[in-house]
């Protein structure tokens, strides 16, 4: 690989990463495994509370 290509390549490749950092990011936040657990106990139990009280009330 001559000189001149080299330096083409790592132009490039600065000018590829520098574009990356300056694009929006449209990914969501990262949820852990345990925050997720809660979450679907939580929906899960406002759900299941709502559903028994309901024909508690007649």
């Amino acid at each position: 690989m001559n000189r001149r290509k080299k330096i083409k390549q790592l132009l490039e490749a600065h000018a590829k990463k520098a574009s990356a950092k300056k694009a929006p990011r449209n990914k969501p936040r990262y949820i852990s495994k345990a925050e997720r657990a809660k979450l679907a106990v939580d929906a899960g139990g406002e759900s299941v509370t709502a559903a028994e009280g309901s024909p508690a009330q007649p």
